[in-house]
C-alpha cells in the first residue's frame, strides 16, 4: 500500500494547537470558565477551523479529558513500575506520581475531580470522569490480587480513595507533605491487607 494511500492517524497542525490550547486554560480556569472564543483566539484559529474539528464545546472537552487520562495514568503506571516488579510495591510506589504532581507548578488538582464538579451526571463529561475513576480503580484491583489481598476490591476503593484525597490536599494546602502522607497511608493499607489472617 502506498503511503498516501494510509489513512491519516496524527492529529492536524490546526487541532493539535487547538487541543494543546484547551488543556491549558481549561486545566486552569475550567471548563466552564473558558469560552470556545478564547479558545479560537489563543490557539490562532479560524472559526470554521475550530468547528471542523470540535463541533461543540463537549467535544473539545472531551478530548481534553481523554489527553488527561493518558497523561496521567501513564505517570502512575510509571511511577507503579518504578517501584519494583513486586504488585505490592507498585501499589505504594505509584503514589510517588503524586509527589510529582503536586510538585509541579500552576498545579491545580484532579483535572477529572475538577470537571466533575462542573458537570452534571448523566452528562458525557461527567460520565467520562467516572470512566477514568473506575480505570484506575480497576488497575489497582489487579494489582491489589496480583499482590494475594484478601479483598482486592475493597483494599483497590481505599487506594483511591487516599489518592484522590491526595490530589485534593495537593492543591487545598500546597504541602509537600500530602503526598508523602498519602504514600505511607498506603503501605500501611497494602500491609494491612496483606496480613495472614489470625
Amino acid at each position: 500500500m502506498s503511503s498516501d494511500a494510509i489513512p491519516n492517524v496524527r492529529p492536524s497542525a490546526a487541532r493539535q494547537r487547538i487541543l494543546d490550547t484547551a488543556f491549558r486554560l481549561f486545566y486552569a480556569h475550567g471548563i466552564r470558565g473558558v469560552g470556545i472564543d478564547r479558545i479560537i483566539a489563543e490557539s490562532g484559529v479560524a472559526k470554521a477551523t475550530f468547528y471542523k474539528h470540535f463541533p461543540a464545546k463537549d467535544d473539545l472537552a472531551l478530548a481534553y479529558l481523554d489527553r488527561v487520562d493518558e497523561q496521567w495514568t501513564g505517570q502512575l503506571k510509571d511511577a507503579a513500575q518504578a517501584a519494583g516488579d513486586e504488585p505490592a510495591e507498585q501499589l505504594v510506589g505509584l503514589y510517588d506520581a503524586l509527589l510529582s504532581a503536586c510538585r509541579r507548578d500552576g498545579y491545580r488538582g484532579c483535572g477529572f475531580i475538577n470537571a466533575a464538579a462542573e458537570s452534571e451526571a448523566g452528562t458525557p463529561l461527567h460520565a467520562r470522569t467516572v470512566a477514568h475513576k473506575d480505570a484506575i480503580r480497576g488497575w489497582m484491583r489487579g494489582l491489589a490480587s496480583d499482590a494475594g489481598a484478601s479483598d482486592p476490591d475493597g483494599l483497590a476503593r481505599s487506594l483511591s480513595l487516599l489518592l484522590d484525597g491526595g490530589l485534593a490536599s495537593g492543591v487545598l494546602d500546597g504541602s509537600p507533605e500530602a503526598p508523602r502522607t498519602a504514600k505511607t497511608a498506603a503501605r500501611s493499607l497494602v500491609e494491612l491487607a496483606l496480613a495472614p489472617t489470625q
